[in-house]
């Protein structure tokens, strides 16, 4: 089961909230991963990983990829306990979509990303990628599972 839940954001020179690309974000205390979808909205990439600084630091950074890559909306994943209930991380990972949102101006969406990283783990672990290699790429690599978990509904949805 998937939530997703709009996070009050202001939308200052957003266009069409239907189309452009999506950014996901994969929330964590130390850093954040990046992936972004092709302009379709039909595949997530790998992006980058953010390395955490400061809240002003690290808004300031997602804007000017927000920015560069002409990002329509953005996908804040949810760290939902395995039952569902909220967390104190949780707690946190609201609030920073909040701020995304309101730094950037873009429509901010929660989307739940229980399991992210262990399929993530699994993944990289299987392509025989090295436990260092793992450590740079592994935030970026839950993103892209939450961003394309996401499209995949959203694609649902419209049918497609």
């Amino acid at each position: 089961m998937y939530l997703s839940r709009m996070v009050e954001t202001t939308h200052i020179g957003v266009g069409a909230p239907d189309g452009g690309r999506i950014l996901g974000l994969d929330y964590g205390e130390r850093r954040i991963g990046l992936a972004l979808s092709d302009p379709l909205r039909l595949t997530a990439g790998a992006l980058l990983t953010l390395t955490r600084e400061s809240r002003a630091r690290d808004l300031a950074a997602l804007r000017a990829v927000v920015e560069e890559h002409e990002v329509r909306r953005i996908v804040v994943g949810l760290p939902l306990a395995m039952n569902g209930t909220r967390t104190a991380m949780t707690v946190k990972a609201e609030e920073f979509a909040g701020a995304v949102g309101r730094a950037t101006g873009v429509p901010v969406e929660t989307w739940d990303e229980r399991l992210t990283t262990a399929q993530a783990t699994r993944t990289l672990i299987e392509g025989e990628v090295r436990r260092e290699r793992r450590r740079e790429v592994i935030d970026q690599v839950a993103a892209v599972i939450l961003l394309q978990s996401y499209l995949d509904a959203l694609g649902a949805r419209s049918g497609a």
